[in-house]
């Protein structure tokens, strides 16, 4: 079994835009998406690009 990687998307300014990991090229365990400003817009857990248990928005 592979283990979960680090990944990281980013706004066009270079600021992080979501952050998590990805196993077998799927979203995988926490993940949170950001605004341009820094602020949490979103965050759930994934298992394996299902998205599980309770997401906050």
């Amino acid at each position: 079994m592979t283990e979960p990687t680090p990944h990281q998307e980013l706004h066009k300014d270079g600021s992080v835009r979501a952050r998590g990991q990805m196993l077998d090229d799927e979203m995988h365990g926490y993940w949170e998406w950001f605004r341009l400003d820094g602020s949490i817009m979103r965050s759930g857990s994934f298992d394996r690009g299902r998205q599980i248990a309770v997401w906050t928005t």
